[in-house]
């Protein structure tokens, strides 16, 4: 156990001593709000994974805690926001290759989270149905806080749009996901390392022209994306490789790009560790299909 799930441990436990001389009604609350604090340190060591098993196995365990915690205060934004995130890393890194159904059931249960985030936060309209219009003018009334759910519920939200292109209904909701996505970008556009660039990397990349798509944004929403972290965060290479490169049919580029990823050494970006991890394996499994796709 490392230093960050040390101290998380030891301010759980102080909350837990103390229920005893609290109130029965508040006991929950407030174990769950000491938690936040907790859970900031448990993503960044997990962020620092490099042992992608080590990873696999613990992040279901992490993801019932926050959904137990959530239960005692179910208003809880940064508690909600974290279970989006949680959801989405856990479906994108160790679920989506092998299980796109059960993946999307993921998104889509971390997309819940996230829309209660929102709501909690002040955004009061049903996402699902809200019009394009409706939904933007509300979303300029939420600031800089909330920023990360803002993030995580347009992330979680795309992805399952993503892996459900037959489904009408999802397909027409992408324009809804942009618009979060959106406000994000004029608020914090470097935030999660230039996810938000990636994400329209991907959004104008992974659709044809008449469809909606625009190669050359998305290639320049990619080296935004890439420029915030100096090229550190390797998914940046394998999404572009994925969705543009493999839309616009450049081999030598989607071949170099993925090359690129698989030789990088694991330490480049040990805030990113467990992510870039991702990313090469990510890229292994892009690199079998390279002679049926091109």
């Amino acid at each position: 156990m490392n230093l960050h799930m040390n101290r998380g441990f030891i301010r759980l436990l102080c909350a837990l001593l103390v229920l005893p001389w609290l109130g029965a009604c508040s006991t929950g609350q407030l174990v769950a709000r000491s938690s936040v604090s907790i859970m900031d340190g448990s993503v960044d060591a997990m962020n620092r994974e490099t042992d992608l098993d080590l990873a696999r196995t613990a992040i279901p365990a992490n993801l019932k805690l926050m959904e137990g915690l959530i239960n005692e205060d179910p208003d809880n934004a940064e508690l909600l926001t974290y279970a989006a995130q949680g959801f989405y890393g856990y479906a994108f890194g160790f679920v989506e290759l092998d299980q796109p159904a059960r993946a999307a059931a993921l998104y889509a249960r971390g997309y819940a989270y996230g829309k209660r985030a929102l709501q909690a936060l002040g955004l009061q309209l049903d996402l699902d149905h809200a019009g394009v219009d409706e939904l933007e003018q509300a979303l300029q009334g939420l600031g800089d806080k909330a920023v990360p759910a803002l993030f995580w519920t347009a992330s979680c939200w795309a992805k399952q749009i993503d892996l459900q292109r037959d489904d009408p209904a999802r397909i027409a909701q992408l324009a809804s996901s942009e618009r979060l996505m959106r406000r994000v970008l004029q608020l914090q556009p470097d935030f999660y390392h230039g996810g938000v660039y990636l994400y329209f990397g991907v959004y104008y990349g992974g659709r044809s022209p008449l469809l909606g798509g625009d190669p050359q944004r998305a290639a320049r929403y990619f080296e935004q994306a890439r420029a915030v972290t100096g090229g550190r965060l390797l998914m940046v290479d394998v999404l572009q490789a994925e969705y543009l490169e493999r839309q616009r049919l450049d081999r030598e580029r989607f071949h170099r790009l993925l090359s690129r990823v698989v030789a990088t050494p694991v330490g480049v970006f040990p805030q990113m560790a467990l992510a870039n991890q991702v990313a090469r394996v990510r890229a292994e499994r892009l690199l079998q299909h390279e002679t049926e796709w091109f």
